[in-house]
């Protein structure tokens, strides 16, 4: 009988275990194959909200004409994001997560942010405008997008107030939404942009998932980007 108790507190044990490794998810430390993840949006755009005619796609590649943004109608919660994309010269893009209103959505959403690091227009911005960050609240820990005209590879995890980047296979951010209590200051002390005007901390973790488009004039292509839910 002791030895029966054994085995099924075992195989108890195990099933634990194996329950807690199958829904533990750890930010990949190399950009995942995401070959057979769903696609971001449909190749007609037909599942994507934008006002009509500004984003299009040819050829796998998506552009926009407008500083308009293109937005998913599902939200998302607990997800990765990993998509290629090609900057203009001094163009100013992002990738956007836990939007909650697509009208308002700069106060309303975490931006990752996309820029031509290299181009004169930038050399002067807060380090937490350089790509690969989170636009105003973290700079990159170090600046690894390639110069306008190649393509560059971005991975985003966000798994509820934990957004960890990787960029060109280097880890270049990784935030705690918890932390960023206030709508002024960063935790480093830096300055927060005043149009960003409600603490991480206080934003959901689940909303809408969109890129940015023709911002400040400079164009921004996108191709194969995909999306993998962790719920």
């Amino acid at each position: 009988m002791m030895k029966l108790s054994f085995v099924l507190l075992m195989l108890c044990l195990g099933w634990t275990t194996s329950a807690t490794a199958a829904t533990e998810t750890i930010p990949p430390k190399t950009h995942p194959d995401s070959t057979n993840w769903d696609n971001l949006f449909k190749a007609d755009l037909s599942d994507a909200v934008f006002p009509a005619g500004v984003w299009h796609a040819e050829n796998g590649i998506l552009t926009a004409d407008k500083d308009e943004n293109i937005w998913t109608k599902k939200e998302f919660a607990n997800c990765i994001i990993d998509l290629e994309f090609k900057n203009g010269p001094a163009a100013n893009s992002g990738v956007l997560v836990y939007c909650g209103d697509m009208k308002d959505w700069i106060p309303n959403s975490v931006e990752i942010q996309i820029l031509d690091d290299y181009a004169e227009k930038w050399t002067k911005v807060p380090k937490t405008w350089l790509c690969g960050g989170i636009f105003g609240r973290l700079a990159p820990a170090k600046q690894v997008v390639k110069p306008a005209g190649e393509w560059n590879r971005m991975t985003v995890t966000c798994q509820g107030p934990l957004i960890s980047v990787l960029l060109n296979g280097e880890q270049v951010a990784s935030i705690d939404m918890k932390k960023w209590t206030s709508a002024k200051k960063n935790p480093d002390g830096s300055d927060i942009p005043e149009w960003l005007n409600k603490p991480l901390a206080e934003l959901p973790t689940k909303g809408h998932v969109g890129l940015q488009g023709k911002h400040g004039g400079a164009p921004i292509y996108f191709r194969n980007v995909k999306i993998k839910a962790l719920d």
